[in-house]
């Protein structure tokens, strides 16, 4: 109801100025008009009609689509983008600030382009939102302008998320089957020391960790894992984590922060 109460008012707002600029320059007699809030006696009745037309146009076209379109025209693929560059928009809905974000994104087939997508982001979501970080995206290669935010409970966009990470070298290779297709369970941080190397914005780091699925019995292995500086600290010894890992090989083991869902 909202939407087409704003629209309804952008509308007329629009067509009062359309009619107001005509009488302007096609009119006979400057001194009437066919509108309300017009004519030589009132002039600013105009000024103020065209601050609320700007006002509804910048603000509501939050809600009516008016603003920058959010959804790709076209077939929409899901791919992996890289942030490169944040700015605010300067609008803030409820105390949360809005953002464009432009992407890079690299189709299984083209040359890589630069989408834009524009976004409410809280201040807690802000903190993984850093230049070079991936984001999962739908995009469409008819539309590369505009770009939308893939929905990470869907498979196919974690699995594009996945081999993103496993073709930028972020998986070691001798993970990669345990964290494809190995075991999840819960396990502990017990050993964690950096590795000095440095990957697409992320730090490697070795750990030793406590394997703990439940109902057996526990067991150590070593591995690595790449993660964003602003992750280290949910890594430190003693932290909870996940890992995978395939009953044939119980040493070779990938580690994740987050629980995968149906894992």
């Amino acid at each position: 109801m909202l939407r087409i109460v704003i629209a309804v008012v952008w509308l007329l707002l629009s067509a009062w100025l359309l009619i107001w600029a005509g009488e302007g320059l096609f009119g006979v007699n400057q001194r009437q008009s066919i509108l309300p809030f017009s004519g030589e006696d009132t002039l600013g009745g105009p000024i103020f009609i065209g601050v609320a037309w700007g006002l509804v146009l910048t603000f509501g076209g939050v809600f009516v689509g008016l603003g920058r379109r959010k959804v790709p025209r076209g077939d929409a693929q899901i791919g992996v983008g890289t942030v490169v560059e944040i700015s605010r928009t300067g609008l803030t809905v409820n105390d949360v600030p809005q953002y464009d974000i432009f992407v890079r994104v690299t189709p299984l087939a083209g040359d890589d382009f630069i989408g834009q997508l524009r976004m409410l982001v809280d201040a807690s979501d802000f903190a993984a939102l850093q230049v070079g970080a991936p984001m999962p995206v739908r995009y469409s290669l008819t539309d590369q302008d505009t770009i939308e935010l893939a929905d990470l409970t869907e498979p196919a966009v974690r699995d594009a998320l996945m081999q993103w990470r496993i073709d930028r070298g972020l998986i070691a290779p001798n993970q990669v089957r345990a964290r494809m297709t190995g075991t999840q369970v819960p396990a502990s941080v017990l050993e964690v020391r950096p590795t000095g190397r440095r990957k697409e914005g992320q730090s490697e780091l070795a750990l030793r960790v406590l394997m703990a699925p439940e109902g057996a019995a526990t067991w150590e292995a070593d591995t690595t894992v790449f993660v964003y500086p602003q992750a280290i600290s949910r890594l430190q010894v003693g932290a909870p984590i996940w890992a995978f890992y395939r009953r044939e090989d119980p040493q070779t083991v990938a580690v994740t922060i987050e629980k995968e869902a149906g894992r």
